[in-house]
């Protein structure tokens, strides 16, 4: 990210900057990778460490399944049922050690708790449902397709318009950027970057809040939840300033890179993390060669595993898509179009898929979440027209 300054600071770090009535506010430095690598400057209205009480932690780890089975694998994710939190809701479906796929759809707000991630970032897809993501770094509105990309360790809240939401999360435990070759030496992205910087919508209303009682924060640190009750409201920055700060970005401002022949997965890509990358699949014009084949041609997933998640659309490669729905190509087994898709495709114009993939170059093992709603004979779906 570049920078950015929300609210009111001093003129200088690590210098006093005091209240109205004379009091100090209280400086708190945000950085990632210890001193070493970007951060934000925060400037509090009470101390951010006045911990009233820590309750009993309880474990989010996901239940995994190590069946050994190399197979393509459909799991259903509108079937996963709504729950009234917005933490309970949050259903993982794969994992490895550098990333979690999570489906969720609470149907409230966390208007009595706050959340941190001290695990992971998070990338949060807004599918279905509109609202407001409340932060310590000012608020965003959200709406159908946006990504929320919250650095680790961000104090937030999901305040939903309505019941009826619908959310893809990608927890990263490195953090999430835009992909280095769109960017120069600066961090600038570059003219043939598929989004710049006026795409991306930051926080534009801080909220501040100097009032002390009892706040709930729920921590997520090793895969458990730690309720802590803090002293003073967590929304308490009067301003802030660095590199670091939740944003938003419209998948329908990704504008798609096409040529005259089928483009490879890699035009898609929209962020990039330590050992996977997420790609936007939009609405777009198909290949103009004479002779192009729109469908993607059959590839071998040898060192990457490939999940799409589909969001609307027709798609134009694939055989009995509904909303919702996540493919799993693993690693090891090559993967194509559905029979007849090919055919279909030659001299189609254009798509109006809608879709978002996650690449990862480490094994993704099911949950038994992903079991519960998986379409066991997917594997065999390139068997017959």
């Amino acid at each position: 990210m570049h920078y950015y300054t929300l609210g009111q600071i001093p003129h200088k770090r690590h210098i006093q900057f005091r209240k109205p009535d004379g009091s100090l506010y209280h400086e708190q430095l945000f950085s990632t990778e210890g001193f070493s690598d970007m951060y934000s400057t925060l400037y509090h209205a009470n101390p951010p460490t006045q911990i009233v009480q820590v309750g009993d932690p309880y474990s989010v780890a996901p239940k995994l399944i190590h069946d050994k089975q190399l197979k393509h694998r459909s799991l259903h994710g509108f079937n996963v049922a709504p729950d009234d939190d917005y933490l309970k809701s949050r259903k993982v479906v794969l994992a490895n050690n550098d990333c979690k796929i999570i489906l969720a759809a609470p149907r409230k707000s966390t208007d009595d708790y706050f959340f941190k991630n001290a695990d992971a970032d998070e990338v949060i897809f807004v599918h279905e449902g509109t609202g407001t993501l409340r932060t310590m770094y000012g608020n965003i509105r959200f709406e159908y397709g946006d990504y929320l990309v919250v650095p680790r360790g961000t104090i937030y809240q999901m305040s939903f318009d309505g019941p009826d939401n619908r959310l893809f999360i990608v927890e990263s435990y490195s953090p999430i950027i835009t992909p280095k070759r769109y960017r120069n030496n600066f961090g600038q992205l570059l003219e043939h970057s598929p989004f710049c910087e006026r795409d991306i919508r930051k926080p534009d209303e801080l909220e501040t809040y100097d009032e002390q009682g009892d706040f709930l924060m729920y921590i997520k640190k090793q895969d458990n939840i730690y309720p802590y009750h803090y002293l003073s409201h967590p929304f308490d920055v009067i301003g802030w300033d660095g590199f670091v700060y939740p944003y938003a970005f419209s998948i329908h401002n990704f504008e798609p890179i096409t040529g005259r022949v089928h483009q490879p997965p890699p035009v898609h890509q929209t962020f990039a993390a330590r050992n996977f990358v997420i790609c936007s699949f939009v609405p777009r014009l198909f290949d103009y060669h004479p002779l192009a084949i729109p469908a993607p041609y059959n590839h071998s997933n040898i060192d990457s595993d490939e999940v799409l998640y589909y969001v609307d659309g027709d798609f134009m490669s694939r055989k009995h898509v509904e909303r919702g729905m996540i493919t799993l190509h693993p690693g090891g087994i090559p993967h194509g179009p559905h029979p007849g898709t090919v055919e279909k495709s030659i001299g189609a114009k254009e798509t109006h898929e809608l879709a978002v993939m996650v690449d990862t170059f480490r094994p993704l093992l099911m949950t038994e979440h992903a079991a519960s709603i998986e379409d066991p004979d997917y594997y065999q779906s390139w068997l017959t027209p």
